[in-house]
């Protein structure tokens, strides 16, 4: 009797490593423990993703998609860095999966001209074109000022989840970001007034 396609296998494979990598990280998230949570066997995994760095790109993919549809809700780009500094402190699994291993939404090094960033980091665009209507101009001319907050964000979410900010000063430090991102903001406006 011939298999039948299992539709909704390759969720039950994604969900099955976002929970594996929940509760042990790096060392939990071997192809074979993957297939005994999603239900099916090793083989069937390896149909879906070719391999472990294919399966971690496909969770990577889910991440940036969910903060991307946290991204589009806000109004300005500061409620886009408060979402991402919420997203890292509420999902901090998830954001330790995105920074260790980020660099597999990047596309293998070829020779050529260098990509922008935008075409690895779909959430990354979606900063430049909110500062692009924010701030006038194009999404293009915004990706110095978007590497910036973005270092912001990363840095201050960092911080925080590492407890390297003493509790009591966790509110100081949150409030400073936003000033920073107030004071980045006003500068880049008050500059593309003056040309």
């Amino acid at each position: 009797m011939p298999r039948h396609p299992d539709p909704d296998l390759e969720e039950r494979i994604l969900n099955a490593a976002h929970k594996l990598w929940r509760r042990g990280g790096d060392k939990a998230l071997t192809l074979r423990a993957v297939a005994r949570a999603a239900g099916t066997n090793t083989p069937a995994v390896y149909r879906r993703f070719k391999d472990r760095h294919e399966l971690i790109r496909g969770l990577l993919l889910r991440i940036a998609d969910r903060l991307g549809k946290l991204f589009a809700a806000g109004k300005t780009v500061e409620d886009m860095l408060e979402v991402y500094v919420a997203y890292a402190l509420a999902e901090p699994h998830e954001y330790e999966l995105f920074y260790t291993y980020g660099y597999e939404l990047n596309p293998r090094k070829r020779p050529g001209p260098v990509r922008p960033i935008r075409e690895s980091r779909p959430n990354f665009a979606l900063v430049e074109q909110r500062l692009a209507k924010q701030l006038g101009g194009s999404s293009e001319e915004q990706t110095r000022l978007t590497l910036a907050l973005w270092a912001l964000a990363h840095g201050t979410s960092t911080l925080l989840l590492s407890k390297s900010i003493p509790e009591e000063h966790e509110e100081d430090l949150r409030s400073v970001t936003r000033t920073a991102v107030k004071v980045l903001l006003d500068g880049a406006a008050r500059f593309r007034e003056a040309q």
